[in-house]
């Protein structure tokens, strides 16, 4: 009797679960956070300015000494005897600093530092335009799922009609034209449900895409309920004000601008080995 009781259990928490997961709602500031926090785009721009930032801390080592060192071990086969040594070995370690370097030092911290600065703003650009997809794909989702809703309507009295006309042609009420008529109505409407019903997968996995989620072929891509629907708020832009801000505010266009930055530094350390140098150094060598 307990063994019963025991699979009752199991089966009602497995169907709570199961019922949990479906429930799970995703809304579009969710959404927004866990693309900010899992896309691919997002972490490798993110990678890039922990990469960028070694090269400042690169660039800023050539003003500290650096310690040189190099050796020489050599052994000779001889077939008579000789007064010299069977082994030749020579050993040196310097240490230098450089003194002057025609302005290549400065450069190239000043290119390290725009370019840590450039790959910050990379960020931010590649996180507004994750953001502008996710919500596209939203609103898509959106969309889709309210045309499922009407398709789905829209079938169901195309279903109901067609059974009445045959009923209606048993009982001979109506000729046979009737029913092909019906017949013919829902084959045209269902293809519309059914493109539907593609165009919201495919949503889903556009949206899972850009959070970050895996999705498997085998499984459906519908990890998650949409939270709202879409509302229509009239705006009138003007063009003058959009250009004016985005020459002000887009990212890209500051990281253009940092290129050009880059490119004058870069002149100045090319620039640089046409130019003298002068390092100072002491050390010590054994041989």
């Amino acid at each position: 009797m307990r063994r019963p009781v025991v699979l009752l259990t199991f089966l009602l928490g497995a169907l709570l679960v199961a019922e949990a997961d479906a429930q799970k709602t995703l809304s579009l500031t969710e959404a927004l956070a866990l693309a900010k926090k899992q896309n691919p785009e997002i972490l490798i721009a993110r990678k890039q300015v922990e990469a960028a930032r070694g090269g400042v801390v690169e660039a800023r080592s050539a003003y500290l000494p650096s310690v040189v060192s190099s050796g020489l071990l050599r052994k000779r086969e001889r077939q008579e005897s000789s007064r010299l040594r069977d082994d030749d070995y020579n050993a040196s370690l310097r240490v230098v600093q450089n003194v002057y370097t025609a302005g290549a030092n400065k450069g190239r911290l000043a290119i390290a530092r725009l370019t840590e600065e450039k790959r910050a703003l990379q960020v931010s650009a590649v996180e507004r335009g994750v953001a502008m997809d996710v919500r596209i794909a939203y609103y898509d989702l959106l969309l889709h799922r309210a045309r499922i809703e009407v398709q789905e309507q829209a079938v169901g009295v195309m279903r109901d009609e067609l059974k009445a006309e045959q009923e209606r042609f048993a009982a001979g009420t109506v000729g046979e034209l009737n029913v092909r008529r019906a017949e013919v109505s829902l084959a045209n409407e269902e293809p519309e449900l059914f493109e539907a019903q593609t165009r919201m997968q495919n949503s889903y996995l556009r949206i899972n895409e850009l959070c970050g989620i895996l999705s498997s072929t085998r499984s459906s891509a519908q990890t998650f309920q949409p939270v709202g629907s879409l509302q229509y708020h009239p705006r009138r832009p003007d063009l003058a004000e959009c250009l004016a801000r985005a020459a002000t505010l887009r990212p890209e266009i500051k990281a253009r601008q940092i290129d050009v930055a880059i490119e004058d530094e870069q002149l100045i350390v090319d620039r640089s080995e046409l130019r003298p140098r002068v390092e100072v150094f002491t050390g010590y060598e054994v041989y």
